[in-house]
């Protein structure tokens, strides 16, 4: 089933899966940021709207136009399991994906995140948590709403977390910066804000329809390297934005003209 990344939540009320949507680009916006407490405190977000969407999946599909807020969240998230008991082959959501929001909702309220003179501070430990047990949830939705397999559901959330930029044209398997007067350098960094994970150099020289390899290599990845905007390892020819560089590109995005 080629289902693309925009279509994941397609059977939801639009605005229900904005909810979604915006808590989990929330997530890892600040996480890439390195900006641990805003990060944490999305994953309570997420959890409202989640639970919203396991409920209405457990009752037939349907679903209400807003994430629900309800209270005493770990109970509610723990009577899923008998309440929709008789609901067939109903495993994950009444069962896996609550007992992953239980964690998720405890480090919200019992971590330092939100409540002054709480045990932990915000750290990176627990943000990359947040992180990789938000994305299991995605995933597993998608899984459920799709019937898809888990390797399929988890290729569909990975291409959620490319950044989408107005002026980065994308087709297929090509990347254009349509804003005039950015350096190369600048161009770089939008092209690699709108990519999860690392982006093959040979990839981006081509995008940018740079004029010569040496010099892309010397006096663009070279000098982001140095400066930690990115991580360019040049055994394996590839390119990672660094938390530094997602800063830089992102104020790019906010100075749009």
């Amino acid at each position: 089933m080629g289902l693309a990344p925009e279509d994941a939540f397609s059977v939801l009320p639009t605005t229900l899966r904005d909810d979604l949507l915006n808590a989990f680009d929330e997530i890892v916006k600040n996480y890439r940021e390195r900006r641990w407490e805003p990060s944490e405190l999305n994953g309570g977000k997420l959890c409202e709207a989640v639970y919203t969407i396991c409920k209405g999946w457990l009752e037939g599909g349907t679903y209400p136009a807003r994430a629900d807020k309800p209270s005493r969240v770990p109970n509610r998230c723990w009577d899923m399991q008998t309440v929709y008991q008789q609901v067939p082959n109903s495993r994950s959501a009444r069962i896996l994906i609550p007992r992953m929001m239980l964690g998720l909702y405890d480090i919200r309220n019992n971590r330092g995140v939100g409540h002054a003179g709480a045990e932990v501070d915000p750290n990176q430990m627990d943000a990359t948590v947040v992180l990789y047990t938000s994305k299991w949830i995605m995933a597993e939705l998608v899984r459920l709403l799709h019937k898809l397999t888990i390797e399929e559901a988890t290729a569909i959330v990975d291409g959620l977390i490319e950044r989408e930029v107005a002026w980065v044209w994308t087709h297929g398997d090509k990347r254009r910066v349509l804003r005039k007067g950015l350096t190369w350098k600048q161009q770089t960094l939008l092209l690699l804000l709108t990519e999860a994970g690392d982006v093959a150099e040979a990839d981006l020289f081509r995008w940018l329809e740079h004029p010569g390899l040496p010099s892309f290599r010397k006096d663009v990845l070279k000098q982001l390297h140095r400066d930690r905007l990115v991580e360019y390892d040049t055994n394996n020819r590839v390119v990672h934005l660094l938390p530094p560089g997602v800063t830089a590109a992102e104020a790019l995005v906010a100075a749009e003209p």
